[in-house]
């Protein structure tokens, strides 16, 4: 079968990983990597890389003709802390960006896309444990709203126009691999980087803020696996909730504290207490388990010693 991919944001946080991945399993020639900027050494010497603006539709339709692409992985998105401080340009590349991929498929140009959402599709009055796949959604970001608006929009492209889209909710996501791109739940990396080079870390949350998180690896993995399930196995075209661990940071915190015992937190929050306020402390994705086979793999503690490794081998 001819496959040729496309991640479009493939500099940020996901895409960087996504990339490589992909380029691994079915060669580099059959990966094409896009994004507004260059992205690290090791992505633009693993293969193609062309400068995009996702908002373009022109120009993102020429990539996906000129590669002949199959497969879309549309990772460009602003996140949740840095949205709320460009609200408008946060929504316009959010969403155009979606209706260019949404309607290349539509017009058959494409034949499966992927999109991811998030936990932020979720408000404060949803329920805060075992947030289940079909909840209230208030969402109180802008992150969150767009989230929320695109899930609304696969769902019709997929039962309008049978555009094989495909969605999983991110939790919050740690790598090593990667700098924080400007998310509420990135204090989760930073901590590694500060427990290794000072020995202290001042969070913007307080201690017992407890939020659904996930390894990169695992998220890899889902993304990957949802995207090779077979068509008739995904029953949910707006986006799947998917879970691997919770914690808050002084939990995060203690698992450090096991390698680094001087370690040291302490506490300032900011506003984005008031985002993570308003997100679940832990999620029900057994929907996701049932249709494709999600399994997550890695503990909280299997994290932190990778974490710890490979950043001090840095």
């Amino acid at each position: 079968m001819k496959k040729r991919i496309l991640i479009i944001g493939a500099s940020g946080q996901i895409g960087t990983e996504l990339t490589s991945y992909l380029r691994l399993k079915y060669g580099a020639h059959k990966v094409i990597a896009c994004d507004i900027k260059e992205g690290d050494e090791d992505l633009m010497r693993s293969g193609r890389f062309e400068i995009l603006d996702a908002m373009n539709y022109d120009a993102v339709q020429d990539i996906v003709i000129r590669h002949e692409i199959t497969d879309v992985y549309l990772m460009a998105a602003m996140l949740s802390a840095t949205a709320e401080k460009f609200p408008k340009k946060a929504w316009n590349l959010n969403m155009n960006s979606l209706f260019n991929v949404l309607n290349l498929a539509r017009d058959k140009k494409i034949e499966k896309v992927f999109w991811p959402s998030s936990i932020a599709v979720f408000g404060p009055t949803t329920p805060k444990t075992e947030t289940p796949q079909r909840a209230v959604m208030e969402p109180s970001t802008v992150y969150g709203i767009s989230k929320q608006t695109g899930e609304r929009w696969c769902e019709y492209y997929f039962n309008k126009y049978n555009v094989d889209v495909r969605s999983i909710r991110y939790p919050g996501l740690v790598s090593y691999k990667t700098l924080p791109g400007g998310g509420t739940t990135d204090y989760a990396i930073d901590i590694y980087h500060k427990a290794i080079k000072h020995k202290k870390y001042v969070c913007f949350l307080n201690a017992e803020t407890t939020l659904p998180m996930m390894f990169m690896d695992d998220a890899i993995q889902a993304t990957i696996s949802i995207m090779e399930a077979k068509k008739e196995t995904i029953k949910i075209r707006s986006s799947y909730n998917l879970a691997g661990m919770s914690f808050s940071p002084e939990e995060i915190t203690a698992s450090i504290q096991k390698h680094i015992p001087e370690f040291k937190i302490s506490y300032e929050p900011d506003f984005r207490q008031a985002i993570a306020d308003s997100w679940p402390q832990s999620i029900d994705d057994s929907e996701a388990r049932k249709d494709w086979g999600w399994e997550h793999k890695f503990s909280l503690d299997d994290m932190t010693k990778i974490m710890l490794e490979n950043l001090k081998a840095t």
